[in-house]
């Protein structure tokens, strides 16, 4: 039986960068569950039917170059909210949870609804206003236009959808360790979450 680590929080908290730093530090494999549906969103916005794309979707979809985008990560957050999509997507992420030497996954559900009995759980968080910040510099740094208002609003667009949703509701886990990166750095941040999976395996 292999050790999972289960790492959620919203968009922009730093939950990605700290999962692969907690992942190469335990050497585990990493899933960034949001590309499940970042590709299914992508498959959509091309006009695809959402529960046929997430049928369909094989591992190679989630090396697309073009999935980190606004437009795709507002469509995967919509499809996010469909039940059947959800349920097509479960199976693909349990499987991997369970790999034999260890895996880390990040989402909005890994530790309520995917993998419950997760070893290890850790809630990644931030105030709406630094994580639409980050988002923000990511997109200028891209060289896209941006305007921090816009970026802001959508943040909490995303977040009232996520943590609203009827199906899998983004929400720290009861006994996960919570951890606030507003105010931290990437290495103190990373630091903390190891901390938090060596607790666990003590």
């Amino acid at each position: 039986m292999g050790f999972a680590i289960a790492i959620d929080g919203p968009a922009a908290a730093g939950k990605g960068t700290i999962s692969k730093a907690v992942a190469a530090h335990f050497g585990f494999a990493h899933l960034d569950t949001g590309l499940l549906y970042r590709a299914v969103g992508a498959r959509v916005l091309a006009g695809v039917d959402p529960i046929a794309a997430a049928r369909a979707l094989v591992a190679e979809d989630l090396e697309d170059a073009g999935l980190r985008t606004a437009d795709v990560a507002q469509a995967a957050s919509r499809v996010a909210v469909i039940g059947a999509v959800r349920a097509a997507l479960v199976d693909f992420q349990r499987a991997f949870a369970r790999r034999a030497g260890g895996a880390v996954l990040d989402g909005r559900d890994i530790g309520t609804v995917i993998c419950p009995e997760a070893e290890a759980k850790l809630f990644v968080t931030a105030s709406a206003e630094v994580r639409a910040a980050r988002r923000h510099a990511e997109l200028v740094a891209r060289g896209a236009e941006a305007v921090f208002e816009t970026v802001l609003a959508e943040v909490k667009e995303r977040d009232a959808r996520d943590a609203g949703r009827a199906e899998a509701p983004m929400v720290a886990a009861l006994d996960a360790v919570v951890i606030d990166t507003s105010d931290m750095s990437i290495d103190a941040a990373v630091s903390a979450a190891i901390a938090a999976v060596e607790a666990a395996r003590t």
